[in-house]
């Protein structure tokens, strides 16, 4: 899904910055998956009689709000992904990880057709993903696409 040419001047005009992107599919799967599985847990806990839960020991229940901190933890690590641009640079939230780039760092914003988001090319030979363009929102991945890459155009001079 390319957002505008590879090579030469964006197509984009440049967004007023500060501008955050984030993966608005991504985070409507995590926050429905995450509330489903909660309302799982409960109306089950909630239908069992009184006599089969007295049966459950604490471990057994502690195992259970484990298992659904483990499946919150991992859905907060997508949903929390985005990227803001400043006029100083790019800072890239990939699940738990944070990383801040000037805008000089970045050499190329790619999207080749069936990836699955952007992805940046560093000035030390590196690649970084960027979790918060994914190719799976379709028209609003373009257009994200073409204002980072206005952004690195116009402001890494």
């Amino acid at each position: 899904m390319p957002a505008a040419s590879e090579s030469g001047s964006p197509s984009g005009a440049l967004p007023a910055l500060p501008r955050t992107w984030r993966p608005f599919g991504a985070r409507m799967v995590g926050s429905i998956l995450f509330v489903g599985l909660v309302s799982i847990f409960a109306v089950t806990w909630v239908t069992f009689p009184p006599e089969t839960r007295a049966k459950f020991t604490a471990f057994q229940i502690g195992t259970v709000f484990f298992i659904v901190g483990l499946a919150g933890s991992v859905i907060l690590a997508i949903v929390r992904s985005k990227a803001v641009a400043s006029a100083s640079g790019l800072v890239v939230v990939n699940g738990y990880r944070r990383r801040e780039l000037a805008w000089a760092q970045i050499l190329h914003v790619r999207m080749p057709q069936g990836a699955p988001w952007v992805s940046l090319d560093l000035s030390d030979g590196s690649t970084l993903s960027v979790f918060a363009i994914q190719a799976s929102d379709g028209q609003i991945a373009r257009r994200a696409v073409r204002e980072l890459r206005a952004c690195v155009h116009d402001l890494a001079g």
